[in-house]
């Protein structure tokens, strides 16, 4: 029950409130002035000469860095028949002074952070290195606490008329009227209101009281856990200490500073995000855990590029059979293990990698190291955006990657892409960065093994895109050389394969890019007295077919011969390799 209170006790009250509002008011005004001041004073001020010749440079510099991007760019994206050369970005190598002093500054960040046990008290430093977001977050509240007072006043005012309503209708007595102040409901209420708002303004004088023990350790209990840094802590297998002389240390720092275009506490604040993010999700154990079959032919890790980059391979028309999209989005539970698969598939392919320069697994052709993926998705028969749930759930994974594993992407390469997609890409997807967008490489069907061989040789790219990879194939291997030929527009070339010592087994595979071409496959004997035998009647061959692999045992000393007709007006490239049972590997052209 509310506790009553005199008519002199409120209006004290009452007068006490109202003061305490008018200084409050007074402030926000003056502040209010101050700030207007400071505006007209920054507007009508000039640069100082040095200030505006520093300016001058971080425009040059910004501009020499929009032209580096943009000759990156040509690079990479050029005709098909140049062959792009990465140079890896984690590399120390030709850092700017600004970028290793960037670095310099989040190694004596990180350092710090976790000799002091400092590392996840985001909400502290952020004040301390970011005064002016408090100041901001300050002016939200005193705007959010005018309101209220407006309210307040406008509560007033409607009592006010109410009271002034009742003493008209009241008799003239001053007895009756005390009495009846004393007994109106009102009146009884409004010691509450009085104090419900000076809580809401701040005000409140009253201490709160102190929660009870048992929820005070498990509080304390719980800060202590998210304090404590184990100083031989690690991300990505290199230790994250600085002082621990880690080569890979540098190399994922760097990641990090250029997904946040060097500003050392942005990308401060990001891997304590990331680490906070790992340890929350229990990441460091998704590599033993168990996914269902059914997301194994969603997305694959196999082969490496012509840089030693792990590729990673996305079938989005996986997505398309109705029975795994219902077992893979089916329900809340399902779509969390799905994003947890893709990160277990992100960490495995990390695993390949090498942060060391020591030559790991990672370690490209010529001694290179990677310490990146080149990501290829494949848009064949894909859903498309009508399927909502894949959307959500895959622009989920997306942030997620992009926040959580920063620069381990070399390149994305979107092949079989629709022309949906390519309007996809363009207008929807504001939550990849222009960093991210960067990278990407689209393909439509009839391009998609000449954009592949820009990055990759043909032995590391798969049967189905048009490369010669095949799943434990017993006649080939990677290390099996290719012999690349150009056929003019309107012309024939022909392959020769000498073939000397008789019931040899000759087996070979060649490609086309494009086809669209004539091909026939022939044996020619040494003997003139004897016929030419056909392997392979001639015949038209068309763009969508894919690398043709024969073999033939000889019964006479000859040589096999494979002619292609190419009738068009462009010339076309032709890949191919063969083997014998006689030797290892050999190759003659004509």
């Amino acid at each position: 029950m509310a506790e009553e209170a005199n008519p002199k006790e409120i209006k004290v009250a009452h007068d006490e409130l109202s003061l305490l509002q008018k200084n409050r008011e007074g402030e926000e005004e003056a502040a209010g002035r101050d700030v207007k001041v400071a505006e007209t004073d920054a507007a009508h001020s000039e640069k100082p000469g040095l200030l505006a010749v520093l300016d001058d440079d971080a425009n040059d510099q910004k501009k020499k860095k929009e032209d580096d991007d943009q000759a990156v760019s040509e690079d990479l994206l050029g005709d098909s028949e140049s062959v792009p050369s990465f140079r890896e970005e984690s590399s120390l190598l030709n850092l700017k002074d600004s970028e290793k002093k960037a670095l310099v500054d989040l190694r004596s960040k990180l350092e710090d952070a976790i000799i002091n046990n400092k590392l996840f008290l985001f909400e502290e430093e952020k004040k301390k290195d970011h005064p002016e977001e408090e100041e901001e977050e300050e002016a939200n509240e005193k705007e959010k606490e005018k309101e209220k007072s407006v309210v307040i006043k406008e509560e007033q005012g409607e009592e006010k008329e109410k009271s002034m309503a009742e003493e008209e209708k009241k008799p003239n007595d001053s007895t009756a009227e005390g009495k009846e102040e004393e007994n109106n409901p009102e009146n009884l209420n409004f010691a509450e209101k009085i104090k419900e708002a000076k809580q809401n303004l701040g005000l409140n004088e009253e201490t709160k009281e102190a929660p009870p023990p048992a929820v005070e350790e498990e509080e304390e209990e719980k800060t202590r856990d998210i304090l404590e840094v184990d100083q031989d802590m690690k991300l990505w297998g290199a230790y994250l200490l600085p002082s621990k002389g880690d080569k890979g240390t540098d190399v994922i720092l760097l990641k990090f500073l250029r997904a946040r275009d060097f500003k050392s506490q942005e990308a401060f604040d990001m891997l304590r995000s990331t680490l906070k993010w790992r340890k929350e999700n229990n990441i460091d154990a998704v590599l033993e855990e168990e996914f269902p079959p059914e997301l194994s032919s969603v997305a694959y890790m196999q082969g490496m590029d012509k840089n030693g980059h792990p590729i990673c391979y996305n079938i989005f028309g996986t997505f398309l059979e109705d029975d795994i999209h219902s077992k893979i989005f089916g329900t809340e539970e399902m779509k969390h293990k799905f994003l947890r698969w893709r990160f277990q598939l992100m960490e495995r392919g990390i695993k390949k990698l090498d942060f060391g320069g020591y030559g790991g697994a990672g370690a490209g052709a010529g001694g290179s190291r990677a310490t990146s993926m080149l990501q290829v998705t494949d848009l064949r028969n894909s859903p498309g955006p009508t399927k909502k749930d894949l959307r959500l759930a895959m622009k989920q994974a997306v942030v997620l990657l992009q926040d959580n594993y920063p620069e381990l992407v070399a390149r994305n390469i979107f092949i079989n892409v629709p022309f949906w997609s390519y309007a996809y890409y363009a207008v929807v997807p504001p939550f990849f960065t222009p960093r991210s967008k960067s990278k990407f490489d689209f393909a439509r069907p009839a391009k998609v093994t000449e954009t592949l061989l820009k990055y990759i040789d043909p032995q590391q790219i798969p049967v189905a895109y048009g490369g010669f990879l095949r799943e434990n194939d017993p006649d080939f291997s990677i290390e099996d050389s290719v012999t690349e030929v150009t056929i003019k527009g309107g012309s024939s070339e022909s392959i020769e394969i000498l073939a000397p010592e008789v019931e040899t087994k000759f087996t070979w595979e060649i490609i086309v890019l494009g086809w669209e071409v004539n091909y026939k496959e022939e044996f020619m004997p040494t003997d003139e007295g004897s016929y030419t035998m056909i392997v392979q009647k001639g015949r038209k061959v068309t763009w969508q077919e894919g690398p043709l692999r024969n073999s033939f045992k000889n019964k006479e000393a000859g040589k096999l011969v494979l002619t292609i007709d190419n009738a068009a007006f462009k010339k076309k490239r032709v890949l191919y390799r063969y083997k014998s049972n006689a030797a290892s590997s050999s190759s003659s052209s004509t």
